[in-house]
C-alpha cells in the first residue's frame, strides 16, 4: 500500500462546493500554515490568482484557505465562519484577485508576518490535490503525501551531505529530494520527502548547525 495523504485525499469529505475552490484551498492552508510554524501568524495576506481569483468567493476559497491556516480540516463546520473567527482571534488578513496566465489556474500566493516573514505559493490540481510550490521564492514540491523535511540555509559545501547522513544514520530512507538556492554562497533550501517521520533526536541535531536558519518537519496524518 501507498503513503496515507496528509489530507485523505480520497473521496473527500468536505465543506464547500468545490474540491478544487474549497477543498483544495483549505488543504493549501493547512500546509502552508504547518510551514509557517506552530504559532498563529499576526498577518496574512493571500493573492489569488485566475480560476481562484474569478469564482473564489463564490465557491468558499477564500474562507477555505483562511480556514487551512487556522488549522480547519475539509469537513469543519467552522469554514463558513473563518473570517469571523479569525476576526475574533485577532489575525490581520485581506485578499488580492489577479491574473496571470503564467501561473496555474488555480493558483494562490499566503504571505504570513508574526514570528517569521514567509511567502508561500500553491497550486489546487483538482480531486483535492494540491501542491506547494515556493517557499520564500525557493522552488519545492510539497504534496503532502510523505513526511517532509523543510529546511533554508546558508550555501556551502557539504550541507546536503551532513544533512543526508544524519537522517540516513537514523535508517530513514528518502523517497525524493528537491534543493534550490539564491547563488552560490547565498540561502538555499532542501526540501525532503522520507518514507518514516524524523524522531526529536535528529531535529534537535539538526538545530545544532549554526548554517541552518529554518526547519520544518511535517508529518503525514494517517
Amino acid at each position: 500500500m501507498g503513503h496515507s495523504s496528509i489530507f485523505n485525499i480520497i473521496t473527500p469529505i468536505m465543506v464547500g462546493p468545490s474540491s478544487s475552490h474549497t477543498a483544495g484551498a483549505v488543504r493549501i492552508g493547512l500546509l502552508a500554515g504547518k510551514i509557517y510554524g506552530s504559532n498563529r501568524p499576526k498577518k496574512v495576506h493571500f493573492k489569488l490568482y485566475n480560476s481562484f481569483a474569478k469564482t473564489g468567493k463564490g465557491h468558499g476559497t477564500d474562507k477555505g484557505l483562511l480556514s487551512g491556516v487556522l488549522g480547519f480540516a475539509v469537513d469543519d463546520v467552522r469554514i463558513k465562519n473563518a473570517l469571523e473567527i479569525a476576526n475574533e482571534l485577532g489575525i490581520d488578513y485581506s485578499f488580492e484577485y489577479a491574473e496571470d496566465f503564467n501561473r496555474h489556474p488555480n493558483s494562490v500566493d499566503i504571505t504570513f508576518s508574526g514570528d517569521v516573514e514567509i511567502k508561500i505559493s500553491g497550486d489546487s490540481l483538482g480531486g483535492a490535490e494540491v501542491v506547494i510550490t515556493n517557499i520564500n521564492g525557493y522552488n519545492v514540491n510539497l504534496k503532502g503525501n510523505y513526511h517532509t523535511l523543510l529546511l533554508i540555509y546558508k550555501d556551502m559545501p557539504g550541507m546536503i551531505y551532513k544533512v543526508t547522513t544524519l537522517i540516513q544514520d537514523f535508517d530513514i530512507n528518502i523517497a525524493s529530494m528537491t534543493c534550490d538556492r539564491e547563488a552560490k554562497g547565498h540561502n538555499a533550501s532542501m526540501s525532503i520527502c522520507l518514507d518514516s517521520p524524523l524522531s526529536e533526536e535528529i531535529l534537535e541535531s539538526l538545530k545544532t548547525i549554526d548554517e541552518i536558519y529554518l526547519i520544518r518537519n511535517i508529518e503525514v496524518t494517517k
